[in-house]
């Protein structure tokens, strides 16, 4: 029972992180009319689905990079696997609890944020509360960028810099360059560039964020004895999980869609080529090179590069602002609740302990969803002018009559 609860959250989990990351590929598709929305979602969709199947590479050692539940081949640590693995499967089911909910929070409130970073920073939390402070990999054994400093928090501040200058460099040159010529002209080719790189960056997406729900499901399933190959994830692992990231993906995260195409800055279709072949070229470079990059802060930054290297473009800082707040408290907030979770599965107990924390999830999955459908967002809203909608009054309650 609590495998399976674990599985189901697992999934859970990968399909948040589809919808929530959309925006990273598709937003200035989006917002510059290259792709029409539902297009965009459904293209980014297809890819995220055949990216899933790519690689495996790293899939059984994922957790490693932040948390000590593994050994360098992927079995969980023996002290780990007494009550059938109980102890383990609560550890990874309170972590996804944590990151679903920040993945969630953060898009109720259309704000761009690391499902990456959730998710480790929930396991962060529940491996604390489990095994205390010398459970997790802080930094690694000091050979390489390792554990939550080298993996974690140094590509967060690097990545969307690194990011945003390459995007502003690569919109001031193309900004030059085509200095004289009718944006008519210009703006086709611009569009169709954007989709190129858009789907690159769809199919890196679901080949390295799929990756982490198969190493999940399968760490449970080699933890309660259902599987025993550390060299190979289980086919019904590879398809359950590309299909959630996909489904996820085509649903659309359109309230964050809508805050990376339009808060930030005003994108044009040559804005749009150079944040997304920037975020392309980043996110590739640093996979060549070992480097563990989110691609949300990747994306974000480069939308905001596009910004500064248009001459005459207008950056809304107070938007960048709460996106850079809430990097800066993903890893704690999805920690804390991780370890809460923890601790309300180890205090009630066995199954009832984990069947406890899975209520909990589904009860804020639930409210956080019902209050979203106050001033929805959706295909046919998310490219509204930004600035208009901010501005929209609120009607006046109507004073009721007295007798």
């Amino acid at each position: 029972m609590i495998l399976a609860l674990v599985v189901l959250t697992a999934l859970a989990f990968d399909f948040t992180n589809g919808f929530h990351d959309t925006a990273n590929a598709m937003a200035t598709s989006i917002a510059t009319k290259a792709l029409r929305p539902k297009t965009a979602v459904a293209l980014s969709g297809v890819l995220n689905l055949v990216g899933a199947f790519l690689s495996v590479e790293v899939a059984l050692t994922v957790t490693n990079a932040v948390v000590k539940i593994q050994d360098k081949s992927g079995l969980p640590k023996a002290e780990l696997l007494a009550d059938g693995g109980s102890g383990l499967l609560l550890i990874i089911l309170a972590g996804l609890v944590g990151g679903i909910v920040w993945n969630l929070l953060t898009w109720l409130v259309g704000l761009p944020s690391s499902s990456s970073h959730a998710l480790f920073g929930g396991l962060v939390g529940a491996t604390i509360a489990g095994l205390g402070w010398g459970g997790v990999n802080w930094n690694g054994d000091g050979s390489k960028l390792d554990g939550v400093v080298g993996k974690v928090l140094l590509p967060a501040v690097l990545s969307p810099v690194i990011a945003a200058v390459v995007a502003a460099v690569g919109t001031w040159i193309i900004f030059k360059i085509t200095s004289g010529i009718a944006a008519r002209f210009t703006d086709k080719g611009f569009r169709w560039g954007q989709i190129g790189s858009a789907s690159l960056v769809s199919l890196a997406h679901g080949t390295n964020d799929a990756q982490k729900t198969m190493g999940v499901i399968t760490l449970a399933l080699i933890a309660s004895g259902h599987w025993s190959d550390t060299e190979n994830i289980p086919l019904w692992v590879k398809v359950s999980a590309a299909l959630a990231i996909a489904l996820g993906t085509y649903l659309g995260g359109w309230r964050i869609i809508r805050t990376l195409g339009k808060g930030l800055t005003d994108i044009s279709p040559p804005q749009g080529t150079a944040a997304q072949s920037g975020a392309a070229a980043v996110i590739l470079a640093s996979s060549h090179l070992g480097f563990a990059l989110s691609t949300t802060h990747v994306a974000t930054g480069s939308v905001l590069g596009s910004g500064l290297g248009r001459p005459g473009a207008t950056v809304r800082w107070a938007v960048a602002g709460r996106m850079i707040a809430a990097w800066m408290i993903t890893l704690p907030a999805a920690g804390l609740v991780g370890a809460v979770m923890w601790w309300v599965g180890d205090m009630v107990g066995g199954v009832a302990g984990a069947l406890v924390v899975f209520t909990l999830l589904v009860i804020a999955s639930v409210a956080m969803y019902l209050r979203s459908r106050s001033g929805r967002v959706d295909s046919s809203n998310v490219n509204d002018d930004w600035d208009a909608a901010a501005e929209t009054p609120v009607a006046p309650i109507p004073a009721t009559a007295t007798n």
